[in-house]
């Protein structure tokens, strides 16, 4: 019903992730650009790392909620 329909979504993703292969990941990602509107969806994805974080995936985080939420 368009309710939320230009919420910003954030999505990462290790590319030697075992349990979720990041094509999963991509697909998703596709799947929710039908569904919200597309440029507000970011996947991205970061080399050599599994099914966990790491530094550079943090920062884009940070970066995504800084650009979001008002300072204060």
């Amino acid at each position: 019903n368009g309710v939320n329909k230009d919420i910003a979504i954030l999505q990462c993703h290790g590319e030697m992730d075992p349990m979720i292969p990041v094509r999963f990941g991509a697909l998703t990602a596709e799947k929710l650009k039908s569904v919200v509107t597309p440029t507000k969806v970011q996947f991205k994805t970061y080399p050599g790392v599994m099914h966990s974080s790491c530094p550079q995936e943090m920062m884009a985080v940070k970066e995504f909620i800084e650009k979001l939420l008002p300072r204060i």
